[in-house]
């Protein structure tokens, strides 16, 4: 029986309780794709470049460790990098260790419109997830945690910071 502060779920009709492992997944990724998607052009930025400025929020990574964090190769992330510090949302800064490496930050203007991104991002991810009890956000995000870091690991990807960028957000971590 739902309580005043959890409101009643929907009852599944039938062939919707269990979709399967594999399918619900799928389903469920093209559902968080899409709203990343449609939140992404409504700023005039693709899926990759909304995942750079994610990745900037709380990094200062070089070219290198940028194609590895977004599984590209480095001439992508090159034409990448390119386009968002053309719209001044990134800029590059030469390495104080290695002068042949440049880092890629975040700028205001970058930091401006991934936060704008990221509150669209969480109202929409609040919608799918509306009809979880708060009990099951919480094992949902305990799981989606858990799978995603071992997949990040798995890609020789370290979901801790390296190098923080200045005035980092509270902000999860992502890729």
């Amino acid at each position: 029986m739902p309580t005043k502060l959890e409101p009643a779920r929907p009852a599944p009709r039938d062939g919707e309780a269990d979709l399967g492992l594999v399918d619900s997944l799928a389903q469920l990724s093209f559902a968080v794709q899409g709203a990343l998607g449609r939140i992404a052009a409504t700023h005039d930025l693709s899926i990759t470049q909304t995942r750079l400025l994610g990745i900037l929020r709380d990094r200062r990574p070089t070219i290198k460790e940028l194609a590895r964090l977004l599984q590209l190769d480095k001439s992508s992330v090159t034409g990448l990098v390119d386009r968002a510090q053309e719209r001044r949302l990134v800029r590059r800064t030469a390495s104080r260790i290695d002068r042949r490496s440049v880092h890629v930050t975040i700028t205001a203007a970058g930091r401006a419109l991934a936060g704008d991104v990221e509150a669209a991002f969480e109202a929409e991810i609040a919608v799918l997830v509306a009809d979880l009890s708060a009990t099951q956000r919480r094992r949902l995000s305990a799981i989606a945690s858990v799978i995603a870091v071992a997949d990040a690991r798995r890609h020789g990807i370290d979901m801790r910071l390296a190098e923080p960028a200045p005035a980092a957000s509270a902000v999860a971590r992502r890729r």
